[in-house]
């Protein structure tokens, strides 16, 4: 996982390891949550799935997005 923090909200960005078959290469599920002062305020679920950890990046990359539509 990775934390910022962001226009007063932490958000984090999540690299959910993903293997269907014990064959397969490793793939991680990227996401996102946004919280404020110790409240959940959004989560993004499973964005898209990618071949590295920085999926985390793409999490934090919508929760970014989100602040600046939403907060």
């Amino acid at each position: 996982m990775e934390r910022d923090t962001y226009k007063g909200y932490d958000l984090w960005g999540h690299a959910i390891a993903q293997q269907a078959e014990l064959l397969t290469p490793k793939r991680y599920a990227g996401g996102g949550t946004i919280i404020r002062g110790n409240k959940l305020i959004c989560t993004s679920g499973v964005l898209e799935l990618f071949d590295s950890e920085e999926a985390q990046y793409a999490g934090l990359a919508w929760a970014r997005a989100w602040v600046d539509t939403h907060g």
